[in-house]
């Protein structure tokens, strides 16, 4: 009997003081008591205990299991995506369970404040519910992640990707952060991608490196139809994106497995919506309502520059229920205080900072022959920088025929001069043997040029009507051909 008793005192020394040591001691000195088990604490040698119990620290990690028992727990819970097992998949589960714990464990707080809103979308767009494991891969569940290729969000949507699925963003406001909007952009998203492959492993592919080169990689491979068959014709991080996901989905599901346990879930704060037309500020909303601007900033994290801008559009923004509840009681004056300050100074930001396209509507410019930044930004009224930030240019380098995205307040649009043209514009007897008189002006087409382009660059000249001039039948234009332009 007495051996077990002093088999049952096993204890971690590296997780207890000796005051901690004392206790369980006296705690199992008063057990012995009651159960009349002869024990002496005084005479008990600590050092001389040869079984420990093993009071299991929260930073103690289980040996790694073995390659047969975890192919047998991922083909537990295999549903409607392929959990393949091999090496790969088996280091990136050493990797979120060993290697960076910390990051596991912050996800596993994280999970409860999105996962609800993941499952709602899958289930409305009818695809894997374990698709939500992705955005652990993709952002570690924060939506205002920003990747070194400038994606953003939960989801990490590049900008004209977001655009392509209705996220809009500009100086103000990148719904890309809106864990939300974002999330259905996704599901739109990763739904697309598995009706073109039809294989949920390739469309994952897809989804990080595009459809592009995913089609390539078939291509080379043969035309095989599996991620694993075109695997090596992938690039580097698009052959690791598969493997992590499965890893995740295993880490996610089977956390206790790996002494991932008593961790406290980060919850959603109780919140109602309000809509919003006017600018609101909002520092000074959470004044006005007892609240707090951090409570905001993480019910709204697609909102930029803690304000809602006046732009026509009614804004649809979260609100703790305890504001919402005070501006019920004074509406009017709250809302009408909160659209007043800081208005005029983030105003003047927006429009002056590097890059900025507040109240800009976006031109795409063609690089031309001769064209360097400095020349198109005073053609534009632009600076430099402002065109290097919109294209993510790291240098001044541009090449002909690049396409340049250029933001331009509407005053701003008619007076930018049209590039200058060298021989392009001629006076012709004829582009025809019958049918111009010597005064006829004509154009030629350049590279990337289209009947927009070469309509603003002329006074008193419409798409409509350089087609009727040329019986022009489509838009399409081919590199050298003429055009009557008068």
């Amino acid at each position: 009997m007495k051996r077990l008793f002093l088999a049952s005192l096993a204890i971690i020394w590296a997780n207890f003081s000796f005051a901690q040591v004392e206790e369980v001691l006296d705690s199992l000195q008063q057990s012995a008591l009651d159960e009349e088990i002869p024990y002496q604490k005084d005479t008990l040698n600590l050092d001389s205990l040869i079984v420990p119990l093993v009071v299991v620290s929260p930073d103690y990690i289980p040996a790694d299991d073995t390659p047969e028992l975890i192919a047998d727990r991922l083909n537990c819970i295999q549903q409607n995506i392929e959990l393949t097992y091999n090496d790969k998949v088996h280091s990136f589960i050493n990797y979120f369970t060993i290697r960076d714990r910390e990051f596991t464990k912050t996800v596993l707080r994280r999970k409860d404040m999105y996962f609800p809103l993941f499952e709602k979308y899958m289930k409305q767009y009818n695809i894997p519910e374990e698709l939500k494991y992705l955005s652990i891969i993709e952002s570690g569940l924060v939506p205002k992640a920003v990747s070194r290729a400038r994606a953003v969000g939960l989801w990490q949507f590049m900008p004209g990707t977001g655009r392509y699925f209705g996220l809009h963003n500009d100086w103000y406001i990148d719904e890309r952060m809106d864990p939300e909007k974002a999330t259905e952009a996704a599901c739109r998203y990763l739904s697309q991608l598995y009706s073109i492959f039809g294989d949920w492993q390739v469309a994952l592919a897809a989804y990080n490196s595009g459809p592009g080169t995913v089609r390539k990689a078939i291509r080379r491979s043969g035309y095989k139809k599996t991620f694993w068959e075109i695997y090596p014709y992938l690039p580097r991080e698009t052959r690791a994106y598969v493997p992590q996901f499965i890893a995740v989905n295993y880490v996610m599901q089977y956390p206790d497995k790996h002494n991932f346990t008593n961790i406290e879930s980060e919850e959603v704060l109780v919140h109602d919506t309000l809509q919003v037309t006017k600018f609101l500020h909002f520092e000074t909303f959470a004044k006005l309502t007892g609240t707090c601007l951090e409570d905001m900033q993480k019910l709204n994290p697609h909102v930029l520059r803690n304000a809602i801008p006046e732009t026509g559009k009614t804004y649809t923004i979260k609100v703790p229920l305890d504001a919402k509840l005070k501006l019920s009681e004074n509406r009017l004056a709250i809302l009408d205080s909160s659209s007043k300050v800081g208005r005029r100074e983030l105003e003047l930001l927006a429009k002056n900072s590097v890059g900025g396209t507040y109240g800009k509507d976006m031109i795409a410019y063609r690089v031309q022959s001769g064209d360097v930044l400095g020349s198109i930004a005073r053609r534009h009224h632009v600076r430099v920088d402002d065109i290097k930030k919109w294209n993510n240019l790291s240098s001044n380098m541009i090449r002909t025929g690049q396409k340049l995205n250029i933001w331009l307040l509407p005053s701003m649009q008619a007076s930018a001069a049209p590039a200058p043209q060298k021989t392009n514009i001629t006076v012709t007897a004829s582009t025809s043997p019958a049918a111009l008189s010597p005064s006829t002006k004509t154009y030629v087409v350049q590279p990337g040029d289209t009947l927009w382009e070469i309509s603003k660059k002329f006074e008193g000249i419409s798409v409509e009507k350089i087609k009727s001039l040329n019986n022009l039948k489509s838009t399409k234009l081919q590199p050298g051909q003429k055009l009557i332009i008068s």
